[in-house]
């Protein structure tokens, strides 16, 4: 089975800004990822955006 090269990226949220999940990304991928988590911080569902993991 052949390997598939991916990266770590971190979701942070669009309201109040933390980093709150990590997530695989593969490289052929081209848009950035957004999907809809719940916020401790917000105390909500939110939608996440992709940053890079420092």
């Amino acid at each position: 089975m052949a390997k598939v090269k991916r990266d770590i990226v971190a979701l942070k949220c669009e309201i109040c800004e933390n980093k709150n999940y990590t997530s695989y990304k593969t490289k052929n991928m081209k848009e950035k990822m957004e999907k809809s988590k719940y916020c401790s911080h917000c105390q909500k569902h939110t939608a996440h955006k992709e940053t890079k993991v420092k």
